[in-house]
């Protein structure tokens, strides 16, 4: 939400610097997410100073071009090439002198420089309207009044107007701050914490007065409970016209276009009081009546912005005597708003249901400033004199009449919230003691009365439209929010109880993992659960039917929640390649959710890998993340976490164009390889992405049961021998590590494959492995003869088994 701080001093008197006033604003809760300056006109007119056309003669060279001289106010005049058909002598002109920076139409900036023009020098321009950025003319140069001094600077004299403008990030719970007037409130509760006492102005709407009664429209509200309070006035002998510049500039110091008088003065008080009005033209109201209802599902209605939209049977609709209007709360039509031609209103003021507003403005997908505001909650009370605001606003503006009464509808009264408030709940949840009239100070000055005192506590009322405080301890937040935060002292001496908790909780086996990751070059991704529907189509394991949908989406592409854990991650791959980050390795702990006779919830790790496992460097040469260095990641893991005696196979998984599948105690613990091109163009990645899916519910299973054994390292020697086998193509090496691990259980400690030889010297259909056995006894010295016997056993199972020989 942005707020102009020009416009907020309308209603508190503040001489703060911005940066302070900011800084309470954030104590307050109304978070200062940034302070950006405003200009009314681009660049401030700086540099740009009020001139006299001395001489103005034909210039020796070119026929279209003529020269001056101009005094700006400095010893000696300035010689200007000017190409302006209207520039002559004796004319008072704004002159950009050297180094002034205006902006073109686009908002592209260009700096005036000395320099000549068909060989004369030119020290400045004098400026049409459209360079200063002061209109769209560009017939010639602008003349300005005699009367105006020589040198005075132009910011001066079209009185551009400097604002500073806060961008706010407004919590949901806040709806009673949506406007300029809401964050003043809270800016006068803070500033009398700190004594400064600052009356809170309010626009003054005592001189609405009805003209005559030319102009009646009948109002029925066929739906209270979705229009509590519905008001309304018509006015007549409008002119509809640009609006003045300092309503412009207000609007568009918050990023607002401004329109025409009318409607601008909607936008206004809307930002002004936080209370949405729609002006609808009285012309077009048939039967000059207006009908509150809802309409048939599928009725067509076309809004402001040209497109046909389908009705619901419970969005809440304006309508005449004939046809809708508007979307109530949320979008007008197109046929029923102010235009050009419009010369008499009614002008709509309104409460309508929150919940109805909200669900409306999702199903049809539009957010509105009316629809902001209405869905998180209104002031009911504020409707009527928001109306009289806007309509003495717009007979400023826009001249004419106010030719009705106020059509008031508001059948139920809403009443205020009653709470009892105890000082002892306010002392126990806060961790100190308030002054009681400290505590009745803050409330006074956020509108909640204190209608009587007693020994415990106090009984108080609060206004309707803080819907955000309803509960005792609602009101002690809000104590606390404006008393301050930082005036809560720290204790010297802290309390807490210690659980006693397992090695093998799942956080602390995460953070292992994590930090090992991390020191490895692996940055951790967090992705929305919610993902595409679409992408289930893409793996042949998912099935659509287990989707979890939400209810109410924020839009189509998030609609379910995620499945697989791997398409999250892909559109983080495919966002870092598109920003010319290619060599990437993510890994993340997330949930995967299935909808089976109940929701199942299940906890995954990913790691995603692609391009080089390092950055380009002279000391490093560079590899490619392949297959083995993601595998050999994933053996780190289950180390590091004390998971041996896996077992692996080729994955059935449909994401993997290859890949493997470990196993722990039959249970699938992770899954890794090659996702598929297929999937990968899906996401316009083009490069080979490597995936592992780790089932982490059942990687801390498997943790559980395996504990790491300290031992002594041993006196004696460890001996290596090799082996070099001819095998056939189809066999892998974790058959040849496997029938070492069964032949030799004591002193074979580690096997491994060294070299790997395919070649015209081999025979058809062979490969060679060249495999490393180490043997080491812990307690005697292994012998030449003992190891010989082992090495023979492995030869011949490797013969028997798979038909190795020995090179």
């Amino acid at each position: 939400m942005k707020i102009s701080y020009n416009w907020l001093k309308q209603f508190i008197n503040i001489d703060w610097d911005s940066n302070k006033t900011a800084e309470l604003l954030t104590d307050l809760g109304l978070e200062v997410e940034g302070i950006q300056p405003f200009e009314s006109v681009k660049g401030g007119l700086r540099g740009v100073v009020v001139g006299k056309v001395l001489t103005c003669v034909k210039h020796p060279n070119a026929d279209k071009l003529k020269l001056t001289t101009v005094d700006v106010g400095l010893e000696e005049p300035l010689q200007i090439v000017c190409g302006a058909p209207n520039v002559e002598e004796g004319q008072t002109v704004p002159v950009a002198t050297i180094g002034t920076t205006l902006y073109d139409k686009e908002g592209q900036a260009w700096t005036i420089k000395k320099g000549k023009i068909r060989g004369e020098e030119s020290h400045g321009m004098i400026c049409a309207e459209d360079e200063l950025g002061l209109g769209e003319s560009h017939d010639g140069i602008l003349v300005l009044s005699d009367t105006i001094k020589i040198g005075t600077p132009c910011s001066e004299v079209f009185k551009v107007e400097n604002d500073e403008v806060f961008e706010i990030g407004l919590t949901p719970n806040r709806s009673d701050a949506m406007s300029h007037y809401g964050v003043a409130r809270d800016l006068k509760a803070g500033l009398l914490q700190q004594e400064i006492n600052k009356e809170l102005i309010t626009p003054s709407a005592s001189n609405f007065n009805v003209e005559n009664r030319a102009l009646k429209v009948d109002v029925e509200v066929e739906n209270n409970e979705l229009a509590p309070r519905y008001c309304g006035v018509t006015m007549s002998n409008l002119i509809i016209q640009p609006s003045p510049d300092w309503l412009k500039n207000r609007l568009q110091a918050i990023g607002l276009s401004p329109i025409n008088n009318v409607v601008d003065a909607t936008n206004y008080v809307l930002h002004e009081l936080g209370q949405p009005l729609h002006a609808f033209d009285a012309a077009k109201i048939k039967g000059n009546k207006i009908v509150v209802k809802t309409l048939p599902s599928g009725t067509k209605f076309t809004t402001l912005d040209g497109e046909e939209r389908e009705l619901h049977k419970d969005d809440l609709m304006i309508c005449d005597s004939e046809k809708p209007m508007c979307i109530a709360g949320v979008f007008g039509g197109i046929h029923s708003g102010v235009t050009e031609n419009t010369t008499s209103i009614f002008l709509e003021s309104a409460y309508f249901d929150p919940i109805s507003i909200r669900k409306t403005a999702k199903r049809h997908g539009l957010n509105t400033d009316a629809s902001f505001r209405f869905e998180r909650g209104i002031d009911i009370n504020n409707v009527e004199y928001a109306l009289k605001r806007a309509a003495i606003l717009i007979k400023e503006i826009a001249g004419g009449d106010i030719t009705s009464e106020v059509v008031d509808i508001y059948p139920n009264k809403k009443d205020d919230y009653q709470v009892f408030l105890t000082f002892d709940k306010i002392n126990k949840l806060i961790g100190q003691e308030i002054p009681r009239d400290t505590i009745k100070s803050i409330l006074s000055s956020l509108d909640i009365k204190v209608q009587n005192v007693t020994e415990t506590g106090l009984g108080i009322t609060i206004p309707f439209y803080r819907t955000d405080v309803q509960r005792e301890v609602d009101v002690i937040e809000e104590i606390l929010r404006v008393y301050g935060y930082n005036k809560i002292d720290f204790k010297e001496k802290l309390n807490a109880s210690i659980a006693p908790t397992s090695k093998f909780e799942d956080y602390k086996l995460q953070n292992i993992v994590g930090d090992l990751l991390a020191s490895n070059g692996f940055y951790e991704i967090l992705a929305n659960s919610l993902t595409n529907p679409d992408y289930n189509k893409l793996i042949d394991g998912i099935n659509e039917e287990h989707d979890v949908h939400m209810l109410n989406p924020l839009s189509s592409d998030l609609s379910v929640l995620r499945q697989s854990i791997l398409f999250s991650g892909l559109e983080a791959i495919s966002y870092n390649i598109n920003r010319k980050r290619s060599s990437l390795k993510f890994f993340e702990f997330g949930k995967t959710y299935h909808q089976f006779n109940e929701r199942v919830e299940n906890k995954h790790m990913s790691l995603l890998v692609t391009g080089n496992r390092a950055e380009d460097s002279w000391a490093i040469s560079t590899k490619k993340s392949d297959f083995y260095f993601l595998k050999s990641t994933i053996d780190s893991i289950l180390a590091r976490l004390g998971i041996v005696n896996t077992s692996s196979g080729y994955t059935k998984n449909s994401i993997f164009s290859e890949g493997l599948t470990i196993t722990f105690s039959k249970k699938e613990i992770v899954s890794f390889g090659v996702i598929k091109k297929s999937i990968l163009k899906e996401f316009d990645i083009k490069q080979e992405v490597l995936f592992a899916d780790f089932n982490w519910d059942n990687i801390v299973e498997a943790a559980k049961s395996n504990s790491i054994v300290y031992q002594t390292i041993p006196k004696y020697p460890a001996v290596k021998r090799d082996l070099a086998l001819l095998l056939d193509n189809d066999v892998p090496f974790k058959k040849v590590y496997d029938i070492a691990l069964q032949t030799e259980k004591v002193l074979l400690k580690n096997v491994s494959l060294f070299d790997v030889y395919t070649g015209n010297k081999l025979p058809s259909g062979k490969k060679s492995y060249a495999v490393s056995f180490t043997l080491q006894d812990s307690n005697n010295t292994l012998t030449d003869k003992k190891i010989d016997k082992i090495m023979e056993k492995f030869r011949y199972r490797y013969e028997k088994e798979l038909g190795a020989e020995l090179r």
